[in-house]
């Protein structure tokens, strides 16, 4: 059964890269494609707090996207500020992603795995999924983890539309 087609958006947190140099975007927006989804928005946003937050709130907002994924910026480094931005707009957390994603980069790069602050979540009904910035990470996110699950987890995330005269429950 072929999963449903998802509409996302990318976002690159980064003060460095620019459109022709982001690998890691690229990546993400490639394998999206190559699997049939569609990204509906993609832009690089500075490693400033308040303008990747504007920028979440506004795509979540947006109900023609149903995935914000987001590359950059998960770091330690004083501006890397991806994590906690997206922590606090999460209303549901997935810690099942990062803590995978750990356990299967602990695989390629060793206890440096444990430095990665990749997590992911809902916001109203879009799924926000922050991995680091490298293009081995995207890689890894996008291969193992999200492109296998993502028409599932649009799919729980989809209102349901009652019908039409359907009976109500009372009480």
């Amino acid at each position: 059964m072929k999963a449903e087609r998802v509409s996302c958006a990318v976002i690159t947190v980064s003060d460095s890269r620019m459109p022709d140099t982001d690998e890691s975007g690229g990546l993400a927006r490639a394998r999206l494609e190559s699997a049939g989804h569609h990204v509906a928005h993609y832009e690089i946003v500075p490693d400033d707090a308040d303008r990747i937050r504007e920028r979440l709130v506004a795509l979540c907002d947006d109900p023609r996207i149903q995935f914000v994924l987001l590359t950059g910026g998960t770091g330690l480094a004083p501006r890397d500020t991806t994590y906690e931005v997206v922590d606090a707009l999460l209303e549901k957390r997935l810690d099942g992603f990062g803590e995978l994603f750990r356990m299967l980069s602990y695989a390629e790069v060793g206890a440096a795995a444990m430095l990665s602050r990749a997590t992911a979540g809902v916001r109203k009904t879009t799924a926000i999924f922050s991995m680091p910035g490298s293009p081995k990470a995207v890689e890894l996110a996008m291969d193992r983890l999200i492109i296998p699950q993502i028409g599932h987890v649009a799919a729980l995330l989809t209102p349901i539309t009652p019908l039409k005269g359907a009976a109500r429950p009372t009480g």
